[in-house]
């Protein structure tokens, strides 16, 4: 509902989606909110934002489930945890949204970064079903993969868990409508579906290029920009909640 062009947007390099979907561009217009934020509560916007975000954060988790572009699946989740943003700061938490944004920008750059190595080592190939037994050839990058899958999913002690723990909680405790809490813990387990969903087609069954050419974790800057970021996409939320 927000940004349908997201998904469409995929073609860019993998380097260049994971800038732009990450920290810079469709963040933007969650900060420009955030700024905004006491106006939004004068003018009594905060009802149609909150139903904006959460048909936003319902649709994209829904229509991740059923892809198999593994960077759509990931703009999807991008555009599902935008939702979250604006769901939550229009109930008058703007630091919270502001949290999750930041904590979102550690793990998503990591679960990109990962999503461009297999992509560049299986030839440009970007269909989940034809990445079986990855984890066999990048044990590095299957392990960062699925660390930060975990960590969108909000996963305790992972980043995504100091924000998203929080966000739940509030949501418990406010004053909203039966649709908008169910909208709110099914768009949570559609999450942690598509994220599971791509650990099966990614991770397990058999690899259709065994016999075609061979490819591992090579290249001492990938290795170490994913290390890096696996270690703030772990301790992150714990060295920002300062917030």
């Amino acid at each position: 509902f927000e940004s349908s062009w997201l998904p469409a947007a995929m073609a860019a390099p993998t380097p260049v989606s994971a800038l732009v979907h990450s920290s810079t561009l469709v963040t933007a217009g969650v900060y420009l909110l955030i700024r905004f934020s006491p106006m939004l509560y004068t003018f009594d916007f905060g009802c149609f934002l909150l139903m904006i975000g959460c048909l936003t954060m319902f649709m994209a988790g829904l229509g991740a489930n059923f892809e198999f572009d593994l960077k759509k699946i990931i703009a999807l989740s991008t555009l599902s945890q935008l939702g979250l943003m604006i769901s939550i700061l229009s109930m008058g938490y703007s630091m919270l949204a502001f949290f999750h944004l930041l904590v979102h920008a550690l793990f998503k750059a990591l679960l990109f970064m990962c999503a461009g190595s297999m992509i560049h080592n299986l030839k440009d190939l970007q269909d989940i079903r034809f990445m079986g037994s990855i984890v066999n050839f990048m044990p590095l990058t299957s392990v960062c993969f699925n660390v930060s899958s975990l960590s969108l999913c909000g996963m305790p002690f992972l980043a995504g868990f100091y924000s998203k723990d929080l966000i739940l909680e509030m949501v418990c405790l406010s004053w909203i409508n039966y649709l908008i809490f169910f909208l709110y813990f099914l768009s949570t387990g559609l999450t942690a579906s598509y994220s599971f969903r791509l650990f099966y087609y990614s991770m397990s069954g058999d690899n259709n290029f065994y016999t075609s050419f061979s490819f591992d974790d090579k290249g001492y800057y990938i290795s170490f920009g994913m290390i890096s970021l696996l270690f703030v996409a772990v301790f992150g939320g714990g060295l920002l909640s300062w917030l």
